[in-house]
């Protein structure tokens, strides 16, 4: 007979936090062992975290995780291990899978296909293996092969594709299958994107399939590095039945799950199902998970964030709220507090409940001047006590006098709204920036921005204004889903306190109040903008490519010709905003950060001749 109990694991990593991650790694161990396991798998790069960047081009980070990984050896005396670290061969870096068994390394598996699209710059650190190829290691005496191999634990076959040798349509287990391999392990550190689970669960599936075997995928898990959030997600499938499927998007440090494969039997499937059922689960789960493990690693002493009462700024105070909320449900009280020893250590009483918990984390300022309404006021100031928060409110109107009254004595000439639009504009959120700096550094916390995907786009924010902070949660998230969601909160979250924000129409309010400023009058609908960006950031359509594909659903051309004009125009001119956006969560299919997904020139010819050719098509 041909039975297996395996186990998978997925790790809440750090990069080079070594007694994190061995932590981790070993209370896995020993979760598997208690249950019987007699292999285990982890994901890609756990020893060192995946997240390393540049780092892996380094001598020394590989030689620490290879002594990581001769320290790990002894533990492999009844289980067999498989686990990632990066490998140093002649100057060159692999991605590698060790497997340890009977107190050894009994080989080490190296990636042979390397993501170089979208977030991935995986070919910057990495070199692709050859498959089929096979060398031998000298480590500290030991012989030790490495390269396209296969393994076996008791009379089980195996072999690994490494992420993303899976989602190749040339693959290693096509060589895998020519030879026998009862199980193929798959560990992984794919990003997290809406809906992306699918895939990997048709992958995961459609191969067992496909190669008549037992196919595992591991997930990495959590916000391991500061932008790219992680569904730790452990799926196991044999001959085209979904075996396993796991709660994604946990809070806990791992997580491992054991499952019995009998390779002569026809198993039934019976996975659990998934986590979440709409793209607003999705994201609120996602969110807090971010939020919650760069407030923890980051070792800040909670939020700040300029609440305006908007749109942008309360989902940012609701989506911290819901961290706190999720985070303590679902470790308990004592262990949410242990994560965040800084701000709960020095307590003698745990936080009874949501809101004296949010009140430790979130601080929310409202910085008034003479063109905030009594609207958005009463929407900060009423979100705010609904959470929990601690709120303050004040006034910048004496800060923006004064550097209106320096400038214009400057200039020799009063500035006016005719003339000096978006320098008056400018000047009062640049005024919030110092103020709210301040608090935030006294508070030794983080300062949240709140620009989202869309103004990204066409740089409709104020550099050094409400683009400062640290961390942009929403930046990867398009304006339109966050109206929506913020509305969807309201009603199956229960935060009444947004009914007022849901109410109102987002504006930047920095003109006077008669002018009646809003957002979709300076820029165009939210929707359109939308539809233009997917296909010509998304899809990389050229002006005239994307007139066309929208042009069936507009009755008014000329309108929709201004808009797409509007857009080429505004995302060249504004590159330099988006090099100097904080770091923001991945979230969709896209992004427009540069340093992980979209690159562009900061000068450029501005799409000058792609535009004439929009203007004359007909």
């Amino acid at each position: 007979m041909k039975i297996l109990r395996i186990a998978g694991a997925t790790v809440n990593q750090t990069p080079i936090d070594w007694e994190n991650n061995l932590g981790n790694i070993r209370s896995a161990i020993a979760k598997a062992e208690r249950e019987g396991a007699e292999l285990i798998c982890f994901p890609e790069l756990t020893i060192t975290g995946y997240g390393c960047e540049d780092l892996f081009l380094s001598e020394w980070l590989a030689e620490t995780a290879k002594q990581k990984l001769l320290s790990l050896a002894p533990l492999s005396g009844h289980l067999t291990i498989c686990i990632g670290l990066p490998i140093r061969v002649e100057g060159v870096t692999y991605n590698g899978m060790a497997v340890l068994q009977h107190g050894k390394i009994s080989g080490i598996s190296l990636k042979q296909n390397l993501p170089g699209d979208g977030i991935h710059y995986e070919p910057r650190w990495f070199s692709p293996w050859k498959s089929g190829e096979v060398i031998q290691l000298h480590w500290d005496g030991l012989d030790i092969p490495a390269g396209d191999l296969i393994y076996h634990c008791g009379n089980i076959s195996f072999a690994f594709e490494i992420c993303e040798d899976a989602w190749r349509s040339k693959r290693p287990a096509e060589e895998f299958c020519k030879r026998g391999v009862d199980l193929i392990l798959n560990p992984s550190a794919s990003h997290f994107a809406f809906g992306k689970n699918l895939i990997r669960e048709k992958i995961v599936v459609e191969s067992s399939e496909k190669f008549q075997c037992a196919f595992m995928m591991v997930n990495q898990l959590g916000n391991e590095a500061g932008k790219v959030i992680y569904d730790g997600d452990i799926l196991l499938a044999l001959k085209g039945k979904l075996l396993l499927r796991n709660p994604r998007l946990s809070f806990h440090s791992f997580v491992v799950q054991v499952a019995d494969i009998n390779f002569n039997d026809d198993m039934e499937a019976n996975p659990e199902p998934d986590s979440f059922e709409t793209k607003n689960d999705e994201f609120t789960q996602a969110a807090s998970l971010a939020l919650f493990d760069y407030l923890r690693k980051s070792k800040a002493l909670g939020y700040t964030l300029s609440l305006s009462g908007g749109a942008d700024s309360s989902c940012c105070a609701v989506l911290v709220s819901e961290a706190v909320n999720r985070a303590s449900d679902e470790l308990g009280w004592k262990s949410f507090t242990e994560k965040l020893p800084l701000i709960f250590g020095g307590d003698s009483v745990l936080p009874s409940n949501l809101k004296e918990a949010v009140g430790k984390v979130l601080l929310c300022a409202y910085q008034s001047t003479v063109n905030s309404s009594p609207e958005t006021s009463a929407s900060a100031s009423n979100l705010a006590q609904s959470l929990g928060s601690r709120y303050f409110s004040w006034s910048i109107d004496d800060q923006v006098d004064a550097n209106i009254r320096t400038i214009q004595e400057a200039l020799g000439r009063d500035l006016n709204w005719s003339q000096d639009d978006i320098a008056l504009q400018n000047i009062q959120a640049r005024s919030r920036s110092p103020i709210i700096w301040l608090m935030t550094n006294a508070t030794k916390t983080i300062l949240l921005t709140t620009s989202n995907r869309s103004e990204g786009d066409v740089g409709y924010a104020t550099m050094d204004g409400d683009t400062s902070g640290s961390l942009a949660p929403l930046a990867g998230i398009d304006k339109p889903f966050i109206l929506q969601w913020l509305k969807w909160a309201e009603k199956s979250l229960g935060y009444q306190g947004l009914e007022s924000v849901n109410q109102l129409t987002p504006t930047a309010e920095l003109r006077p109040l008669d002018s009646a400023q809003s957002d979709e009058k300076d820029l165009m609908p939210y929707t359109v903008l939308v539809d233009i960006e997917r296909e010509a950031i998304l899809k990389r359509q050229s002006p005239v490519q994307v007139y066309e594909a929208l042009r069936p659903n507009h009755t008014n051309h000329t309108l929709l010709k201004s808009y797409i004009i509007r857009f080429f125009r505004l995302w060249s001119a504004n590159q330099w905003k988006r090099e100097r956006l904080a770091p923001s969560f991945h979230f969709d299919e896209l992004n427009v950060d540069p340093r992980s997904w979209c690159r562009f020139p900061i000068v450029s010819g501005s799409f000058s001749e792609e535009i004439k050719l929009l203007e004359a098509h007909q």
